[in-house]
């Protein structure tokens, strides 16, 4: 079953925390997450990820359970699946596909959703999961755009017309199973 939680700036509130925590269904100090930082190339992306790091600390994850993995070479399904949840950072979406296909780690990483892995994607990592460009990972029928001042109304979202849906710092898209959902 899929488990893909897709936001504009990561765990702003305490429920997208909770469904975050919800999805790995582990005690937070049990949990191991891969965080990938590759799309963060530019001085403004890289100023975040230390916020987005803090994400997975504020949440009680251990910091000897979270692995930084910058894609400069693939990693087999059999270790990515070592990790409960992969955190694809913020910064530049073109890049961070290209990395993740060059590498030949979409082919692990979709294996990894398809089993039951939780992909986690801030601003670009959640651009790279939809249509908005080429080669994307096809994880939804939509397009996305992220760090919007009004937002898609939060509920169920039929993505059989490819829809466009717009996040604030406070919505994510959650995909759980076949069910496709805008949270706050």
């Amino acid at each position: 079953m899929r488990k893909i939680l897709l936001t504009s700036s990561g765990f702003e509130t305490k429920n997208l925390q909770n469904i975050f925590l919800n999805l790995i269904g582990k005690k937070p100090e049990e949990i191991k997450a891969l965080f990938i930082p590759t799309a963060a190339i530019d001085p403004d992306a890289i100023a975040v990820l230390p916020k987005c790091m803090n994400d997975l600390l504020k949440i009680g994850i251990l910091p000897e359970n979270i692995k930084v993995f910058d894609l400069h070479c693939n990693m087999d399904v059999e270790e990515l699946s070592e990790h409960d949840a992969v955190y694809f950072t913020g910064g530049s979406t073109k890049y961070l596909l290209e990395r993740i296909n060059d590498t030949d780690f979409d082919k692990s990483l979709k294996q990894y959703v398809d089993n039951g892995g939780v992909y986690v994607g801030v601003s670009a990592g959640s651009v790279a999961a939809t249509n908005n460009l080429p080669d994307n990972l096809g994880f939804i029928n939509c397009t996305l755009k992220v760090h919007m001042s009004s937002g898609t109304q939060c509920g169920l979202i039929d993505v059989s017309q490819n829809p466009q849906i717009e996040l604030t710092g406070e919505t994510a898209v959650l995909i759980f199973g076949d069910r496709y959902k805008v949270v706050e």
